[in-house]
């Protein structure tokens, strides 16, 4: 018997669940460190006169969103005193990382840069650090808010996460070019320090959201847990501290991997996890450096701002929208096929930009047209991975293949500014080869598609 298709009309429907609304928040507490750490601190660096080399270089700080998988069984299990009991495990661990990325903000608005560029960078690696570790929390959150097998709901709050994370990147990214910009404007000689304190407020904002976050009490998990240590401690067969230590340790980072690799078999998982590294290489490169190309072809900050993190913002949340409509009715597989290829067209447009000149009509399509495909590739590849946990490694599993997808973003897109002066500043083919980086992730993806175990692929 053929399952009819649901009518657009059905899977619409889904985003109506009031789930998705504390989503959309969980979305844009991830996305908001990533303008202090990303475009925010990429422009001030900039403006004091640093190269563009040691910004480059400066990204190198994301790399720990690429490792966050090695504490998140730790976050599953430790409690944090005295919040846990008051607000719940999940809700405590991100309120403890939002104090500790507010007070690296008010600890940047006494820096200089050109004084202080190591303390700058370790406290940005600070905030990188809480953000990553915040990361792992909302994202076992935000899957445990959809019930086990509603793969509809799964995909549509995969969309209305990344809905919110560009929500609080694009909106934060206005607010904070903006405020900058008046801060300048106004005369004020450390506008960017100002700038960073002022932005402290969004956390505090944040946290109050935050409290309308349900967070359930399940027990499941850890009774699995629990039982597969079990089963590690009997094939151990002596029973005493050393043991124990060891049961734990293989039961909380080793099985999960375990778990995951005879679920999908070894060939096709390692096809996954290469996938998942190499899929966003090619956006990477071209994020990192986009905001300096900007600066450099005349655009100031208010264009970018109205142009990359306003109407950004807007292009982004609607086809966001539409790709979690993609991924409900023609699969999350398709829909990677189709951001891939969107993804090559649209870092063409930034190589014809460079070479014909400062172009504010150019320069309008290509950051929407920029958007557009981000939209589409993110919210497929926020469901394909969520629908791979096995729940009772929510957390790990997640933040395995997640940190896996950033590896690739961060560590070798921090080379991009390199890259650049390499070429000489030769814009143009630094955004060809960006075109050309997202071939080897989709000819790999053709060859396992079949094979991925996943249900409406």
């Amino acid at each position: 018997m053929i399952k009819k298709k649901q009518s657009w009309f059905q899977i619409i429907c889904v985003y109506k669940d009031i789930r998705m609304l504390r989503i959309l928040l969980l979305g844009a507490i991830s996305g908001f460190p990533w303008v202090l750490i990303a475009s925010s601190l990429s422009l001030w660096l900039k403006e004091e006169g640093l190269s563009r080399s040691t910004i480059g270089w400066a990204g190198l700080i994301f790399g720990v969103y690429a490792f966050n998988y090695l504490w998140a069984p730790l976050i599953d299990r430790i409690q944090i005193p005295l919040l846990t009991k008051k607000l719940g495990h999940r809700r405590a661990w991100i309120i403890m990382m939002q104090i500790i990325i507010f007070l690296s903000l008010i600890v940047w608005s006494f820096i200089n840069p050109t004084e202080n560029l190591a303390l700058l960078i370790f406290v940005g690696l600070v905030i990188a650090i809480a953000s990553a570790t915040q990361d792992i929390t909302v994202d076992a959150l935000r899957i445990e808010q959809i019930n086990e097998g509603e793969n509809k709901s799964m995909a549509a709050g995969a969309a209305i996460a990344v809905v919110g994370w560009w929500t609080g990147y694009k909106i934060g990214g206005v607010f904070s070019l903006f405020t900058a910009e008046y801060f300048e404007n106004i005369g004020v000689t450390n506008y960017w320090q100002a700038t960073f304190l002022v932005m402290s407020l969004i956390i505090i904002i944040m946290n109050i959201g935050l409290m309308f976050v349900n967070e359930s009490i399940e027990n499941d998990r850890e009774i699995k847990q629990n039982e597969n240590e079990k089963i590690i401690s009997q094939k151990l067969k002596s029973q005493n501290f050393f043991t124990k230590i060891c049961s734990y340790i293989i039961g909380t980072i080793v099985w999960p991997i375990i778990s995951f690799f005879k679920t999908n078999g070894f060939s096709i998982a390692l096809g996954i996890l290469g996938f998942v590294f190499l899929f966003k290489i090619g956006e990477a490169f071209l994020g990192r450096m986009s905001i300096i190309f900007y600066k450099e072809i005349g655009f100031s900050k208010g264009q970018i701002a109205i142009y990359s993190k306003g109407f950004g913002w807007i292009t982004t949340v609607v086809f966001t929208l539409l790709g979690g409509l993609m991924a409900m009715r023609a699969g999350t597989i398709k829909t990677m096929f189709f951001a891939g290829g969107l993804m090559a067209l649209t870092n063409l447009l930034f190589a014809i930009l460079a070479w014909t000149g400062k172009s504010e009509l150019l320069f309008a399509i290509a950051v929407i047209a920029d958007d557009i495909a981000a939209a589409f590739a993110t919210v497929a590849f926020v469901a394909f991975i969520s629908l791979l946990v096995d729940r009772t490694y929510t957390a790990t599993q997640y933040a395995l293949l997640a940190s896996l997808g950033t590896a690739g973003r961060t560590t070798l897109a921090s080379s991009s500014g390199a890259l650049v002066d390499w070429l000489n500043g030769d814009w143009g083919t630094f955004f060809i080869l960006t075109t050309l980086m997202v071939i080897p992730s989709l000819m790999l993806l053709w060859f396992i598609r079949k094979n991925i175990n996943i249900v409406g692929k």
